[in-house]
Order: structure tokens, then sequence, then C-alpha cells
């Protein structure tokens, strides 16, 4: 019975994607597990060292006495942000059959959601740009010179505690294409999952100075997130490529025909 139900469940993942798409949804989901680690690694990373919690001057020493580090953290803070808006196009042949209008909603806010804040100058536990203000604080040699290096590490700091536009968008993309999974695709554990995780993740963004430390449960679920979308995109991508499921997909079908030219 086991061994049915999963052939029944990896027959309803082939029969949503076209097999010329089986590239891009496999490398959807790479992207989505190397995101992934990539977040856990530099979570792990900031507990090797305790970062100040607050202080401009105390941010920019703690970066020029660890300043190989911090550069490492934010940079697996940042890159798994492009892996990311991979993953959600990737989505599109997935759940397209489904929900067309829900899918194409769902990659054009990831895109933007996880485009945008690749532009967006700060990460989790601080921005690229501290690395050059505390360089340009440690050769200044007078507090006076000291001074504007420590007020724009302060600015900084202050607008990576403020909720954004993109911080938002994250949330909000995850919760439209896990409400798209709901029609098929993927399993719908995966759908609730998102859903949890892209309401949670809108609301604790927005109230993210009054949880304080509570946000990092988004951040779990992410992580969970992320996994378990990037194993269903891999099956789907496996299951989309067997030759007796071509005919299936509704986009062959219509280039076979005379109306689909």
């Amino acid at each position: 019975m086991a061994s049915v139900t999963r052939e029944g469940s990896r027959a309803a993942l082939a029969e949503t994607i076209d097999p010329s798409w089986q590239l891009l949804v496999r490398i959807g989901g790479v992207a989505a597990l190397v995101a992934a680690a990539m977040w856990i690694v530099a979570t792990i990373l900031v507990f090797v060292t305790t970062p100040p919690t607050s202080g401009g001057a105390a941010t920019l020493e703690y970066i020029a006495a660890h300043r190989s580090l911090y550069i490492v953290k934010q940079a697996l803070w940042l890159a798994p942000l492009g892996l990311t808006a991979v993953t959600f196009l990737a989505f599109y042949p997935v759940l397209e059959r489904f929900n067309r209008s829900l899918a194409l909603l769902s990659v054009v806010l990831g895109l933007m959601a996880w485009g945008i804040s690749l532009a967006w100058p700060t990460t989790g536990e601080g921005a690229p740009a501290l690395v050059v203000l505390s360089d340009q604080y440690v050769a200044a040699t007078t507090p006076a010179q000291q001074g504007p290096f420590v007020a724009a590490a302060e600015s900084l700091i202050a607008t990576n505690a403020t909720p954004a536009a993109p911080g938002i968008l994250e949330p909000i993309s995850i919760l439209v294409v896990s409400l798209a999974m709901l029609s098929g695709g993927v399993p719908r554990g995966v759908a609730y999952l998102g859903i949890v995780t892209g309401t949670l993740g809108a609301v604790g963004e927005a109230l993210r100075t009054v949880l304080g430390s509570a946000y990092a449960v988004y951040g779990v679920l992410l992580l969970v997130w992320l996994v378990a979308v990037g194993w269903a995109l891999l099956r789907a991508a496996r299951a989309g490529g067997t030759p007796d499921m071509v005919g299936r997909s509704p986009s062959v079908a219509a280039r076979g025909s005379p109306g689909g030219r």
C-alpha cells in the first residue's frame, strides 16, 4: 500500500511539469538546500564569537577584531538570497498546471522580495558596509575622527532592526506560493508548512521591535521550509523526466497540436 501511495504521488508530481523544465526545477531544488545549509553554517558561526548587541563603536571594534570571520558570515547571510530567488523561479513549472495565476504571482513576488533583499544594505547580523566603516574607524587617530564612522555604524544597526519592505515581502512570497501548492504539485505537508512559515514571518517582521529574540522562530521555520521545498522540487524533477509522463504535460501536448504552434 505504501508503495502504491508513493508511485501515485510521484505520478502527480510528474504531471505538473514539462520535461524541458526539468533542469530548472532540479537547480531550484538544489539552490534551496544549499541556501538552507549556508544559513545554518552562518548561524553556527554566530556562536563562535559573541557580537555586541548594541553600540556603533563596540560593533566596529568587534568587526576589527574578527574581520575575516565577519566577512565570511556576511557572505553566508547574503548569498542564499540569490539562491532562493532561483528556487522561486523553479516553482512555476511545478505549480502552473494547478493554479497558473497564483504560480505566476508567487514567482514575481519571490523574485521581487529576495532580489530586493540583495540590494538592502543590512543582514541579520549587521551589514557588509560595516567592514569598511570598521577599517576607517581603526585608521582614525582621534575620537573626533572616529565619531562620523560610529554614527554611520549606528545608523546601519538601526536600519537592520527596523521592519522593512523586503523583510515583509519575503514571508508573503512564501505564503502565496504555499497557497498555490495547496492546489497540487507538491505534498500538502510542504504547503501547510509554508503557510505557517509565511504567516508567522509576516507578523514577526511587522512586530520585530516588540518580539525581540522570539523573531528567531521564523528563521528556524524558514530553514525547515527550504529543506522541504528543496526535496520536493528535486523529487518533481526526477519524476518529470520519465518518458511515459511526457504526453501528460499540458505544455508538451499544446506544442504537439496544430493550435499549440
